[in-house]
């Protein structure tokens, strides 16, 4: 019988990993279905067993699909296509969309303001204030992003000061531009040695030192 496991990629198509190590010939009377339909992939698992193919890339993971029966996966396409054809179903459908952008709307607003709350620059530079957080919001908060602004795994606060700092990382600072030696670290510790010197770059715009907004490279971003 065979087992719902998740496994590994393997150069054979053909094949998979298994988490003992142990390489896994596909089953002739199973196929793949491919990752991006949550809910039918939900129904194919619960059928019967499968083999979820994963494949890990440094600290990601990324779905190659499921392998199952034929018969299972072809039984719950035709069983959801036929639930999702009902005017029930789009109604919840257009609820769920409308909860969603509720929602999604709700937390620019919040992690804008959460933004702004870590900024806390002077009076004179609250303008600058508000368009940094507009900008960090603007690019950190799409659903799908795949930015530290989309996590749930810590607190809003903290998600807007990594954000801004990794906003300023491309925008006041070269790294974009940077050749960083190809050796295990090397990039972490180039973004460690940037976050500092964009602190300092807020910092100017937290104290009573004034400084020359032309040698400032935030005051610099012509639209942040």
């Amino acid at each position: 019988m065979h087992e719902t496991l998740t496994c590994a990629p393997t150069k054979d198509p053909k094949q998979v990993r298994a988490p003992d190590g142990r390489v896994l010939q596909i089953p002739p009377a199973w196929g793949c279905l491919p990752p991006g339909d949550a809910g039918l992939t939900r129904r194919v698992k619960a059928a019967g067993p499968s083999w979820t193919v994963v494949e890990k890339v440094g600290r990601k993971t990324f779905s190659k699909g499921v392998w199952a029966p034929a018969e299972n996966i072809e039984a719950a396409k035709t069983q959801l296509e036929g639930e999702r054809a009902t005017p029930a179903y789009a109604k919840r459908r257009a609820a769920d969309l409308k909860r969603r952008e509720t929602e999604q709307a709700e937390y620019v607003v919040d992690f804008e303001a959460s933004v702004r709350t870590f900024l806390r620059f002077l009076p004179q530079f609250k303008e600058l204030e508000a368009r940094v957080a507009k900008a960090v919001a603007v690019h950190a908060t799409p659903v799908g992003s795949g930015t530290v602004a989309r996590t749930e795994r810590i607190p809003i606060e903290q998600r807007a000061e990594s954000a801004v700092i990794a906003w300023m990382r491309h925008q006041t600072t070269a790294y974009d531009s940077m050749k960083v030696a190809r050796v295990k670290g090397a990039r972490r510790e180039v973004r460690r040695q940037l976050a500092e010197v964009s602190r300092a770059v807020l910092d100017l715009h937290r104290g009573r030192v004034n400084h020359p907004p032309g040698s400032c490279p935030l005051c610099a971003v012509k639209e942040p």
